[in-house]
Protein backbone atom coordinates (compact mmCIF):
# COMPACT_ATOMS: atom_id res chain seq x y z
CA UNK A 1 0.00 0.00 0.00
CA UNK A 2 1.61 3.43 -0.89
CA UNK A 3 2.20 5.73 2.01
CA UNK A 4 -0.01 8.85 1.48
CA UNK A 5 1.59 12.58 3.36
CA UNK A 6 -1.40 13.97 5.46
CA UNK A 7 -3.20 16.72 3.80
CA UNK A 8 -2.06 18.99 6.83
CA UNK A 9 1.54 18.48 6.49
CA UNK A 10 1.55 19.25 2.40
CA UNK A 11 -0.49 22.14 3.49
CA UNK A 12 2.37 23.26 6.71
CA UNK A 13 4.89 22.65 3.91
CA UNK A 14 3.88 24.90 0.74
CA UNK A 15 2.97 27.54 4.11
CA UNK A 16 6.71 27.09 5.01
CA UNK A 17 7.59 27.30 1.24
CA UNK A 18 5.83 30.54 0.79
CA UNK A 19 7.32 32.31 3.63
CA UNK A 20 10.11 31.21 2.99
CA UNK A 21 10.22 32.73 -0.52
CA UNK A 22 8.66 36.01 0.62
CA UNK A 23 11.69 36.19 2.83
CA UNK A 24 14.29 35.50 0.50
CA UNK A 25 12.68 38.13 -1.87
CA UNK A 26 13.08 40.61 0.58
CA UNK A 27 16.31 40.10 0.83
CA UNK A 28 16.13 40.35 -3.30
CA UNK A 29 17.69 37.06 -3.58
CA UNK A 30 14.82 34.65 -4.06
CA UNK A 31 15.95 34.14 -8.03
CA UNK A 32 19.29 33.04 -7.04
CA UNK A 33 17.98 30.59 -4.51
CA UNK A 34 15.65 28.82 -6.83
CA UNK A 35 17.36 28.87 -9.80
CA UNK A 36 21.05 29.58 -8.87
CA UNK A 37 21.89 29.59 -12.73
CA UNK A 38 20.17 32.35 -13.51
CA UNK A 39 21.76 36.00 -12.83
CA UNK A 40 20.06 38.73 -11.44
CA UNK A 41 21.20 41.27 -13.77
CA UNK A 42 20.37 39.09 -17.08
CA UNK A 43 16.44 39.31 -15.64
CA UNK A 44 14.04 41.19 -17.61
CA UNK A 45 11.52 40.85 -15.77
CA UNK A 46 12.40 40.68 -11.69
CA UNK A 47 9.33 39.84 -9.24
CA UNK A 48 8.13 43.38 -8.26
CA UNK A 49 6.17 42.18 -4.75
CA UNK A 50 6.22 45.22 -2.85
CA UNK A 51 8.10 44.61 0.75
CA UNK A 52 9.64 46.87 3.38
CA UNK A 53 13.15 46.32 4.46
CA UNK A 54 15.57 47.84 6.87
CA UNK A 55 16.59 50.69 4.35
CA UNK A 56 19.93 49.20 3.79
CA UNK A 57 22.52 49.14 6.86
CA UNK A 58 25.67 47.68 5.93
CA UNK A 59 25.52 45.57 3.07
CA UNK A 60 23.55 48.04 0.87
CA UNK A 61 25.05 51.48 -0.79
CA UNK A 62 22.97 53.93 -2.59
CA UNK A 63 23.67 54.73 -6.44
CA UNK A 64 20.93 57.17 -6.98
CA UNK A 65 19.41 59.24 -4.40
CA UNK A 66 16.11 61.00 -5.70
CA UNK A 67 14.36 62.77 -3.28
CA UNK A 68 13.32 60.02 -0.88
CA UNK A 69 13.70 57.54 -3.35
CA UNK A 70 16.88 55.54 -3.70
CA UNK A 71 18.31 52.77 -6.12
CA UNK A 72 20.96 50.15 -3.75
CA UNK A 73 23.16 47.88 -4.57
CA UNK A 74 24.12 45.03 -2.45
CA UNK A 75 27.85 44.76 -1.22
CA UNK A 76 27.56 40.80 -1.71
CA UNK A 77 25.71 40.03 -4.63
CA UNK A 78 25.79 43.09 -6.50
CA UNK A 79 22.34 43.19 -7.59
CA UNK A 80 20.18 46.80 -7.42
CA UNK A 81 16.71 47.13 -5.48
CA UNK A 82 14.65 50.34 -5.75
CA UNK A 83 13.49 50.96 -2.04
CA UNK A 84 10.91 54.39 -1.73
CA UNK A 85 10.83 56.92 1.32
CA UNK A 86 9.37 54.52 3.99
CA UNK A 87 12.21 51.66 3.11
CA UNK A 88 9.90 49.41 1.20
CA UNK A 89 11.23 47.58 -1.65
CA UNK A 90 9.18 48.34 -5.12
CA UNK A 91 11.71 46.22 -7.71
CA UNK A 92 15.02 44.82 -7.75
CA UNK A 93 17.25 43.67 -10.55
CA UNK A 94 19.67 45.63 -12.54
CA UNK A 95 20.26 49.22 -12.41
CA UNK A 96 18.75 49.96 -15.78
CA UNK A 97 15.39 48.20 -14.49
CA UNK A 98 15.59 49.84 -11.15
CA UNK A 99 16.23 53.18 -13.14
CA UNK A 100 13.24 52.25 -15.23
CA UNK A 101 10.75 51.74 -13.07
CA UNK A 102 12.03 54.80 -10.80
CA UNK A 103 11.33 56.95 -14.26
CA UNK A 104 7.75 55.53 -14.57
CA UNK A 105 6.93 56.40 -10.70
CA UNK A 106 8.17 59.51 -11.37
CA UNK A 107 5.52 60.31 -14.31
CA UNK A 108 2.55 58.56 -12.80
CA UNK A 109 3.28 60.37 -8.87
CA UNK A 110 4.73 63.44 -10.60
CA UNK A 111 7.85 64.04 -8.78
CA UNK A 112 9.41 67.08 -9.59
CA UNK A 113 13.09 66.73 -10.61
CA UNK A 114 16.07 67.70 -8.37
CA UNK A 115 17.10 70.66 -9.27
CA UNK A 116 18.78 74.02 -7.40
CA UNK A 117 20.84 73.74 -4.60
CA UNK A 118 22.03 70.55 -3.35
CA UNK A 119 22.83 69.36 0.34
CA UNK A 120 24.14 65.68 0.08
CA UNK A 121 24.56 64.40 3.94
CA UNK A 122 26.81 61.05 4.41
CA UNK A 123 26.95 59.09 7.79
CA UNK A 124 30.37 58.01 9.43
CA UNK A 125 31.75 54.32 10.13
CA UNK A 126 29.62 51.78 11.20
CA UNK A 127 26.13 53.89 11.13
CA UNK A 128 23.40 54.57 8.62
CA UNK A 129 21.91 57.43 7.12
CA UNK A 130 19.44 57.25 9.69
CA UNK A 131 21.96 58.53 12.53
CA UNK A 132 21.73 62.03 10.08
CA UNK A 133 18.01 61.90 10.28
CA UNK A 134 18.22 65.23 12.72
CA UNK A 135 20.64 67.35 11.27
CA UNK A 136 18.86 66.60 7.47
CA UNK A 137 15.38 67.41 8.97
CA UNK A 138 16.88 70.38 10.23
CA UNK A 139 18.26 71.78 7.04
CA UNK A 140 15.17 70.98 5.09
CA UNK A 141 12.98 73.12 7.44
CA UNK A 142 15.35 75.89 8.14
CA UNK A 143 16.47 76.13 4.33
CA UNK A 144 15.66 75.98 0.63
CA UNK A 145 17.96 73.72 0.22
CA UNK A 146 17.15 70.02 -1.47
CA UNK A 147 18.96 67.18 1.19
CA UNK A 148 19.74 64.36 0.21
CA UNK A 149 21.21 61.63 2.63
CA UNK A 150 23.27 58.80 1.40
CA UNK A 151 23.76 55.43 2.59
CA UNK A 152 26.81 53.41 2.17
CA UNK A 153 28.05 50.16 3.78
CA UNK A 154 30.61 51.22 5.21
CA UNK A 155 32.19 48.73 6.95
CA UNK A 156 31.83 46.34 4.32
CA UNK A 157 34.12 48.10 1.63
CA UNK A 158 37.24 50.34 1.16
CA UNK A 159 36.82 54.36 0.89
CA UNK A 160 37.35 54.33 -2.58
CA UNK A 161 34.51 51.90 -3.45
CA UNK A 162 32.41 54.51 -1.36
CA UNK A 163 33.90 57.57 -2.81
CA UNK A 164 33.10 55.64 -6.45
CA UNK A 165 29.08 55.05 -5.66
CA UNK A 166 29.14 59.18 -4.08
CA UNK A 167 30.25 59.67 -7.92
CA UNK A 168 27.27 57.83 -9.06
CA UNK A 169 24.90 59.82 -7.07
CA UNK A 170 26.39 62.90 -8.07
CA UNK A 171 26.07 61.69 -11.28
CA UNK A 172 22.53 60.98 -10.88
CA UNK A 173 22.02 65.39 -10.23
CA UNK A 174 22.31 66.16 -13.73
CA UNK A 175 20.47 69.68 -12.88
CA UNK A 176 21.56 70.23 -9.50
CA UNK A 177 23.05 73.63 -9.59
CA UNK A 178 25.56 73.43 -6.50
CA UNK A 179 26.74 70.74 -4.95
CA UNK A 180 27.05 70.75 -0.68
CA UNK A 181 28.32 68.35 1.58
CA UNK A 182 27.68 67.64 5.57
CA UNK A 183 29.18 64.76 6.71
CA UNK A 184 30.06 63.22 9.86
CA UNK A 185 33.61 61.39 10.40
CA UNK A 186 34.35 58.52 8.15
CA UNK A 187 32.05 60.25 5.72
CA UNK A 188 34.08 63.38 5.34
CA UNK A 189 37.29 61.13 4.20
CA UNK A 190 34.97 59.27 1.28
CA UNK A 191 34.51 62.91 -0.15
CA UNK A 192 37.78 63.64 0.24
CA UNK A 193 38.28 60.92 -2.11
CA UNK A 194 35.91 61.73 -4.07
CA UNK A 195 37.59 64.71 -5.12
CA UNK A 196 41.17 63.99 -5.21
CA UNK A 197 39.13 60.82 -7.70
CA UNK A 198 37.36 64.03 -9.92
CA UNK A 199 40.48 65.98 -9.71
CA UNK A 200 43.11 63.29 -11.01
CA UNK A 201 40.87 61.90 -13.65
CA UNK A 202 39.36 65.63 -14.54
CA UNK A 203 35.69 64.36 -14.10
CA UNK A 204 33.01 66.89 -14.47
CA UNK A 205 30.33 67.78 -11.39
CA UNK A 206 28.27 70.71 -10.50
CA UNK A 207 29.68 73.39 -9.05
CA UNK A 208 30.72 72.63 -5.82
CA UNK A 209 29.41 75.20 -2.94
CA UNK A 210 30.18 74.17 0.94
CA UNK A 211 31.74 71.49 2.84
CA UNK A 212 30.62 70.90 6.43
CA UNK A 213 32.98 68.42 8.38
CA UNK A 214 31.33 66.99 11.57
CA UNK A 215 34.58 65.24 13.82
CA UNK A 216 36.41 63.91 10.52
CA UNK A 217 39.38 61.97 11.40
CA UNK A 218 41.20 64.40 8.93
CA UNK A 219 44.54 63.62 11.03
CA UNK A 220 44.08 59.78 11.00
CA UNK A 221 42.73 58.14 14.28
CA UNK A 222 45.02 57.38 17.81
CA UNK A 223 42.32 55.31 18.94
CA UNK A 224 41.86 53.22 15.71
CA UNK A 225 45.63 52.79 15.39
CA UNK A 226 45.30 51.03 19.17
CA UNK A 227 42.96 48.68 18.36
CA UNK A 228 44.39 48.14 15.00
CA UNK A 229 45.99 44.18 15.79
CA UNK A 230 42.50 43.20 17.22
CA UNK A 231 41.10 40.42 15.00
CA UNK A 232 37.46 41.21 16.70
CA UNK A 233 37.55 45.05 16.38
CA UNK A 234 38.61 44.71 12.70
CA UNK A 235 36.25 42.73 11.49
CA UNK A 236 33.29 44.87 13.00
CA UNK A 237 34.94 48.26 11.84
CA UNK A 238 36.21 46.27 7.93
CA UNK A 239 38.34 47.93 5.46
CA UNK A 240 37.53 51.04 5.94
CA UNK A 241 38.35 51.42 9.48
CA UNK A 242 41.14 49.42 9.05
CA UNK A 243 42.53 51.74 6.17
CA UNK A 244 42.25 54.39 9.01
CA UNK A 245 44.19 52.28 11.42
CA UNK A 246 46.45 50.77 9.61
CA UNK A 247 47.03 52.00 6.36
CA UNK A 248 46.95 55.51 6.99
CA UNK A 249 49.65 56.67 5.04
CA UNK A 250 48.53 55.65 2.32
CA UNK A 251 45.09 56.47 2.34
CA UNK A 252 45.94 59.98 3.55
CA UNK A 253 48.20 60.19 0.05
CA UNK A 254 44.18 59.83 -1.99
CA UNK A 255 42.51 62.17 -0.04
CA UNK A 256 42.08 65.69 -1.87
CA UNK A 257 41.81 69.36 0.59
CA UNK A 258 39.10 70.30 -0.46
CA UNK A 259 39.10 73.41 -3.26
CA UNK A 260 36.04 74.94 -2.58
CA UNK A 261 35.32 76.73 1.39
CA UNK A 262 35.17 74.18 4.16
CA UNK A 263 34.44 74.44 7.77
CA UNK A 264 35.30 72.02 10.54
CA UNK A 265 33.26 70.92 13.66
CA UNK A 266 35.26 68.91 16.44
CA UNK A 267 33.72 67.51 19.63
CA UNK A 268 35.08 67.95 22.81
CA UNK A 269 33.84 67.10 26.40
CA UNK A 270 33.61 70.47 28.57
CA UNK A 271 34.59 68.46 31.20
CA UNK A 272 38.03 66.69 30.98
CA UNK A 273 37.11 63.96 33.26
CA UNK A 274 35.08 62.48 30.42
CA UNK A 275 38.22 62.53 27.88
CA UNK A 276 39.11 59.15 26.75
CA UNK A 277 42.26 58.06 28.64
CA UNK A 278 43.03 55.66 25.44
CA UNK A 279 44.22 58.89 23.70
CA UNK A 280 45.80 62.44 24.43
CA UNK A 281 44.52 65.60 23.84
CA UNK A 282 40.72 66.97 24.15
CA UNK A 283 38.81 64.40 22.05
CA UNK A 284 35.08 63.41 21.88
CA UNK A 285 35.48 59.87 22.90
CA UNK A 286 36.44 58.61 19.44
CA UNK A 287 38.47 61.31 17.26
CA UNK A 288 40.84 63.91 19.32
CA UNK A 289 40.23 67.81 18.23
CA UNK A 290 43.80 67.69 16.65
CA UNK A 291 42.86 65.03 14.27
CA UNK A 292 39.96 67.18 12.91
CA UNK A 293 41.72 70.15 12.12
CA UNK A 294 43.12 70.35 8.24
CA UNK A 295 44.75 73.34 6.61
CA UNK A 296 42.74 75.24 4.78
CA UNK A 297 39.71 75.21 6.49
CA UNK A 298 37.70 78.71 6.32
CA UNK A 299 36.20 78.33 10.08
CA UNK A 300 36.55 76.04 13.17
CA UNK A 301 34.54 75.31 15.80
CA UNK A 302 34.28 73.54 19.29
CA UNK A 303 31.43 72.20 20.85
CA UNK A 304 30.67 70.62 24.15
CA UNK A 305 29.50 67.08 22.27
CA UNK A 306 30.83 63.35 21.96
CA UNK A 307 31.33 62.15 18.71
CA UNK A 308 28.56 59.81 18.16
CA UNK A 309 25.84 62.08 18.48
CA UNK A 310 27.79 65.30 17.29
CA UNK A 311 25.05 65.64 14.26
CA UNK A 312 22.71 66.25 17.13
CA UNK A 313 23.89 69.03 19.03
CA UNK A 314 21.19 72.03 18.61
CA UNK A 315 24.79 74.13 18.26
CA UNK A 316 25.79 71.80 15.65
CA UNK A 317 22.70 71.90 13.75
CA UNK A 318 22.90 75.91 13.89
CA UNK A 319 26.51 76.39 12.92
CA UNK A 320 26.11 74.04 9.57
CA UNK A 321 23.35 75.80 8.10
CA UNK A 322 24.82 79.49 9.13
CA UNK A 323 28.14 77.79 7.21
CA UNK A 324 26.52 76.63 4.41
CA UNK A 325 24.87 80.15 3.30
CA UNK A 326 27.31 81.91 4.98
CA UNK A 327 30.79 80.93 4.86
CA UNK A 328 31.07 81.00 9.09
CA UNK A 329 30.20 79.61 11.59
CA UNK A 330 29.31 82.09 14.46
CA UNK A 331 30.00 85.19 12.89
CA UNK A 332 32.58 86.33 10.01
CA UNK A 333 34.50 88.46 12.71
CA UNK A 334 34.69 85.23 14.41
CA UNK A 335 36.06 82.95 12.44
CA UNK A 336 39.15 80.77 13.17
CA UNK A 337 40.53 79.33 9.78
CA UNK A 338 43.03 76.94 10.00
CA UNK A 339 45.94 78.22 8.19
CA UNK A 340 49.60 76.51 7.08
CA UNK A 341 51.46 75.66 9.84
CA UNK A 342 48.81 75.10 13.00
CA UNK A 343 46.66 72.12 11.39
CA UNK A 344 47.81 70.33 14.49
CA UNK A 345 46.98 73.07 17.04
CA UNK A 346 44.38 71.39 19.55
Amino acid sequence: MEHQVPVTVIRSSRNWLAALAVILSGLGIAQLAFNPSSAVGQQTKPPSLKIPTLGGTQFWTDQLVFHDWRIQRNQLTKHYRLLDGKNYRHTWGSFEHCQGTLQQLQKQLKLPAVKGKVVIVLHGLGRTRNSMNTISQYLRKQSDYTVLSMSYASTRAEVQDHAQALAQVIKGLPQATEINFVAHSLGNLVIRRYLKETKASNLSHPPLGSIVMLAPPNQGSAMARRFKNSKIVRTVWGPSGDEIASQWPRLSSQLAVPGCQFGIIAGKSAKTALDNPLIKGGDDLVVTVAETRLTGARDFLIVPAVHTYLMDHPQVQRATLRFLQHGYFESESKRQPIKPGTSKKP
